[in-house]
């Protein structure tokens, strides 16, 4: 019940001169989120078993039509999302990506500029639009990959049964993660009637071409993907300029 990736570019990009032509290979957003887990521990003073409250650590990515296109669960809350992202690209039924590598950032993996404004919230209400080349990247990803915090606010809201802390074994509660994901696609595809709508994402970037040797070392990969994230960032701020001169 997961969705593939589109082989051109989806229509939120395609269609909007914020997005288009900068973030064209984007094919969706990934991040993590948590959801309440029990294991059953040993009470020492009395020799009985006891459920202890724990999360797990629950890694997605979605389309820009709030479907997902690849889910993890299972890993412990306290697992960081790095560990849980190289896990997704090592095991066989990993998230494919061409040329898998990780993040921070890297061709596969656009994360957004850091030491800047970024969350949405940053730039509204008045005299708070963005400054300089780096704002205005970071407003235009944080506008494209908050999609990914409204797949899993609808995901809660629909599953109630995650608001809770079933007395499932643990394997059981993190298969429900995957039904759960698998049911949500089916009724966005089936009742679209059906909406719920409404830390830092990253966009998944389709690099069939010009992608990266994949013999380079990570910091290699860093270091280019840096520079490739720069120039985007460089050519939103002339574009807006141009716009700005043509309407004086």
């Amino acid at each position: 019940m997961m969705v593939k990736p589109g082989s051109t570019a989806p229509e939120k990009i395609r269609e909007s001169t914020r997005f288009y032509p900068y973030f064209k290979d984007c094919i969706g957003a990934i991040d993590g989120t948590h959801i309440s887990a029990s294991v059953i521990g040993r009470d020492k003073s009395s020799y009985c078993n006891r459920h202890e409250i724990i999360s797990q650590n629950v890694l997605a990515a979605c389309n820009f039509d709030l479907e997902f296109i690849y889910v993890l669960s299972g890993w412990e809350g306290s697992a960081h999302d790095s560990k849980v992202l190289n896990d997704t690209l090592s095991r066989r039924n990993r998230l494919k990506v061409p040329h898998d590598c990780g993040i921070p950032n890297r061709r596969q993996f656009l994360a957004p500029i850091r030491g800047v404004r970024y969350h949405l919230q940053d730039f509204a209400g008045q005299g708070r639009d963005p400054e300089n080349a780096n704002e205005l990247f970071n407003l235009h990803h944080a506008s494209l990959s908050n999609v990914v915090e409204r797949i899993f606010g609808i995901f809660k809201s629909r599953f109630t049964i995650f608001k809770t802390t079933p007395l499932f074994p643990y394997s059981t509660q993190a298969e429900l993660v995957l039904a759960c994901a698998g049911l949500h696609n089916f009724l966005r595809k089936e009742c679209r009637s059906d909406e719920l709508d409404d830390e830092i994402s990253s966009l998944l970037v389709n690099q069939e071409e010009d992608f990266e040797p994949f013999f380079e070392t990570q910091e290699q990969q860093r270091e280019n993907a840096n520079a490739w994230r720069a120039a985007i960032a460089v050519d939103m701020w002339s574009d807006v300029g141009h716009i700005d001169n043509n309407e004086n």
